[in-house]
């Protein structure tokens, strides 16, 4: 068992989530809300069933999380163009501008990280990551653009 590799990327991801943790927690959200977030702001009118799919929680959750970002005014509903059912989801500007202050300290954290490491690695780190997603998902990451740099 690769015990060394389980522990430290359990430290990593602590360590990589727990300056967003806090900055939520003010907001009186948590981390669903975080994930809502980012991956709204990856892709602009992402539509509620794609997030289902990647996020794997029940609609009922879904439901909530949005319903308070919704009413806090950092994500907003759109129908469809050709389907007026379908909700296609946007990050208000209130939404962009607080997911770029829960992104700065993680994203100065993998670039220190990165920046530490032979030129080359970090394709190697994507690649890592990519095999820990299960192959059924890998086509999601080719449409969040999420492997373009592989």
């Amino acid at each position: 068992m690769p015990l060394d590799i389980m522990g430290l990327f359990f430290f990593a991801y602590r360590d990589f989530v727990g300056d967003a943790d806090a900055l939520l927690e003010r907001q009186g959200f948590g981390r669903a809300h975080h994930r809502v977030l980012y991956f709204v702001n990856l892709k602009p009118g992402m539509t509620v069933a794609d997030l289902l799919d990647i996020l794997k929680i029940t609609k009922q959750s879904l439901a909530r999380v949005l319903r308070q970002l919704i009413d806090n005014g950092y994500i907003e509903q759109r129908p469809g163009p050709a389907d007026r059912r379908q909700r296609l989801l946007y990050a208000t500007q209130l939404g962009r501008e607080f997911f770029a202050v829960l992104s700065e300290s993680q994203a100065r954290r993998i670039n220190a990280a990165i920046a530490s490491l032979p030129p080359e690695t970090a394709d190697k780190v994507r690649q890592f990551f990519v095999h820990m997603v299960e192959s059924s998902d890998r086509p999601m990451l080719d449409h969040l653009n999420l492997t373009q740099r592989l």
